[in-house]
């Protein structure tokens, strides 16, 4: 059996095993549109000299995640990306915002196929998400880590070796087919 899914816009499985076409539909919606869509986007902001990105990344995105590899990886990009973005623009009056959440109560992970787990603290409603957003934009922050625990998981991070991060990150997320 593989560990594949089709539909939504994440996928978990062994990357080998996982369609190819679905791996690629990942990076060009969480890379591609997204920095195509800010290259179109930004000139007028700093023409004017004001507006704001949110670009959404996740928590994913700070750390190997097996077995999503593909998605955490692009968010990674997204995160980085941003951060970057952010500084060049800085002096143009553009506010550009990294939003790293976690499990967040959408329909990402049934349409995603995404093995049940628990989160730490649940999983977040949307709105709290935007509002972190929101904040980050106003304060002029390049980065937004949603929730008390998402910060401190994602500061202890530093501390860890990466490979040990990577195979505890892939105990949680291996899908039960794929042991």
């Amino acid at each position: 059996m593989t560990c594949s899914s089709t539909a939504g816009f994440g996928a978990q499985g062994e990357f080998w095993k996982l369609p190819l076409d679905r791996q690629s539909q990942m990076l060009r919606l969480n890379i591609v549109a997204l920095t195509e869509l800010t290259h179109l986007l930004l000139p007028p902001m700093v023409a004017r000299r004001s507006g704001g990105i949110i670009n959404v990344s996740s928590t994913a995105g700070f750390q190997p995640v097996p077995y999503t590899s593909v998605y955490s990886a692009t968010k990674a990009f997204v995160t980085s990306f941003s951060m970057a973005l952010a500084e060049e623009v800085r002096d143009y009056g553009v506010k550009v915002v990294a939003l790293c959440p976690g499990g967040t109560a959408t329909n990402f992970f049934d349409a995603s196929q995404y093995a049940k787990r628990e989160f730490p603290g649940g999983l977040q409603a949307p709105e709290a998400v935007v509002d972190a957003g929101l904040r980050a934009l106003d304060r002029g922050r390049s980065l937004a880590v949603t929730r008390f625990i998402n910060r401190l998981m994602v500061a202890s991070l530093r501390f860890a070796p990466r490979r040990m991060v990577a195979r505890e990150a892939g105990k949680m997320f291996r899908p039960k087919a794929c042991k």
